[in-house]
């Protein structure tokens, strides 16, 4: 099939100019201004980035674009797609444009895609509906899109659906399906943020594939300064609903010149190795002179048994020894079994053969009694990589905190009790009145302190952080790092660090080991393995990290 993509517009594709949004105040309260002004520019086949904090109006910006407006938001200015004031434009008109003009990709796919219908299903609705193509052209068309977005058996994915695709290949779905109608525009709206870096660098890998065969102008969202200075030509820097700086990406993300853009480029973490990385601390004598770890991991496997597909191994002959006072990262792609090892060392899964020994006790099969349970929780505690799931959305912060203490310090009166739960806010940076908040009104970077405060009311051995700040912006992130880095030294805290973000690990951990399919591949000091890397699995991690090229700085 031959696939015919749109003509070249003589001005810039996309031209946003003065935009304002005002959301109108209610009946007993002030209206707020979210967009002030914004001033931004697309042209043919360039792809211009958006970065800035979470709530700095990326998103709200970007939506725009295709008039996914709140509700009885009032505006002004202009909107300029392919000559058409979006703004302005009536329902007919808006539906034309996202048919065949613009399109947007979300940051998760599996929000966007109905999970009781096929992904043939999905691709095929627009085609057939927007555009009145027959089934079997729609069918072939769908086809297509997919194997230009290199998914493997095309064919065949079409029959399956969304709970059978890993998150990145649910992300090529997502792109195809915004591809169907060869738009001129494509809107991505952090497309990898959850994404590890090998399978990030291949959705970009992608992207850029695409724009370069379609003459396709991209408008980029991210938090991540060193992805847009390596995928975008230029970046707007957005803070409180107002640009605050725009030019080359290289140039912004090298030579900052607005206050917060620099300090956005401060708090990004980096792989490259400074000389500021943590020292490995001094092991602590465990009694009797002998160096004990805190957490011991010896040869632990794990294999599921897939029904029609045969065993799965999740983890095998894993072995790990954490020092006391130490955090040790583990780094690896999406599906390398990184999660299912933390959860066999926290107990949420069984190992089929191995050992885990925390701060001296070795675990035996899964707590039983209430007592076990209790005994077993003050080892160890877990953050997971989304705090709102693990926080009760009916309660307040104040009280999710409070009662881990008092479940785990039961002689602790309940005056004592809501002053520590204020310390512990306070050590996590949060004030007195978020106690009382619900955690559906904070933000994810202060759930991600209330869920660490909570772990912290137990007063564990070891904690363990399953991808806690993949899904922050860059400075919350290193808000959260930073927090972490004082408890370790305040309370000679032992933390298993799990992320796909070598920057990151680079930030927290002094040891580091790598996992693929199960295994181990390389361990040893971080500074090491990010300089000098032995295996190849590593080095590849490594090559996939975005970074700028000297020849885009202007």
């Amino acid at each position: 099939m031959i696939t015919t993509f749109p003509a070249r517009s003589a001005g810039p594709l996309l031209e946003i100019s003065g935009l304002k949004l005002d959301l109108p105040a209610p009946k007993h309260g002030t209206g707020r201004r979210l967009l002030h002004g914004i001033d931004l520019t697309v042209a043919d086949g360039e792809t211009v980035g958006l970065v800035g904090e979470s709530g700095s109006g990326k998103s709200l910006t970007a939506r725009a674009v295709l008039g996914l407006l709140p509700d009885r938001a009032e505006t002004s200015g202009s909107v300029l797609l392919d000559g058409t004031n979006v703004l302005t434009a009536d329902r007919a008109r808006l539906r034309r444009l996202r048919l065949s003009t613009a399109a947007m990709i979300f940051q998760d796919p599996r929000a966007g895609i109905n999970p009781m219908r096929t992904i043939g299903d999905h691709l095929t609705e627009a085609l057939r509906l927007g555009e009145g193509r027959p089934a079997a052209e729609a069918r072939a068309r769908a086809v297509e899109l997919l194997a230009a977005v290199h998914l493997p058996h095309p064919e065949e994915h079409l029959r399956q659906y969304p709970h059978e695709f890993s998150g990145g290949m649910l992300q090529r779905v997502m792109i195809a399906g915004a591809l169907a109608g060869s738009p001129k525009l494509l809107v991505c709206d952090e497309p990898t943020t959850a994404l590890d870096v090998t399978t990030q660098a291949q959705i970009l890998d992608v992207l850029a594939e695409q724009r370069e065969q379609r003459a396709m102008g991209m408008l980029f969202i991210t938090h991540d300064l060193t992805l847009a200075a390596a995928f975008c030509d230029r970046v707007y820097v957005m803070r409180e609903g107002t640009v605050v700086e725009h030019g080359a990406a290289s140039r912004v993300l090298r030579r900052p010149t607005d206050p917060y853009t620099q300090r956005l480029v401060a708090a990004t973490p980096t792989i490259e190795v400074t000389g500021d990385e943590p020292r490995e601390r001094a092991v602590l004598d465990g009694g009797g002179g002998e160096h004990t770890p805190v957490l011991d991991v010896h040869d632990l496997a794990k294999t599921y048994q897939l029904r029609g597909r045969g065993p799965l191994r999740a983890v095998a002959g894993a072995t790990i020894a954490i020092p006391a006072g130490e955090a040790l990262g583990v780094v690896g792609e999406s599906g390398s079994g990184k999660s299912t090892l933390a959860r066999m060392i926290v107990g949420l899964e069984q190992p089929d053969s191995g050992t885990v020994s925390i701060d001296g006790a070795v675990q035996s099969g899964r707590p039983r009694t209430r007592t076990e349970r209790l005994r077993h929780a003050r080892r160890i505690q877990m953050v997971f990589q989304d705090p709102y799931l693990s926080l009760d959305p009916r309660m307040s912060v104040g009280r999710a905190v409070e009662d881990a203490l008092r479940l785990h310090h039961p002689g602790i009166g309940a005056a004592d009790a809501r002053a520590q739960v204020l310390v512990l806010l306070g050590q996590v940076g949060l004030v007195e009145a978020h106690a009382q908040a619900l955690p559906r009104t904070l933000s994810g970077g202060q759930r991600q302190r209330v869920a660490i405060a909570r772990a912290l009311a137990i007063e564990p051995a070891v904690l363990v952080m399953d991808e806690a700040t993949s899904a922050l912006d860059v400075s919350v992130q290193a808000q959260v790092l930073d927090l972490v880095s004082d408890i370790r030294r305040d309370r000679g805290l032992t933390v298993l660090f799990i992320s796909h973000n070598l920057g990151v690990v680079r930030t927290v951990c002094e040891r580091t080991v790598v996992m693929r399919s199960g295994e181990i591949v390389e361990s040893g000091r971080t500074v090491d393995l990010l300089s000098n890397p032995q295996h190849e699995y590593t080095r590849l991690l490594l090559d996939s990290v975005p970074r700028a090229e000297p020849d885009r700085v202007a």
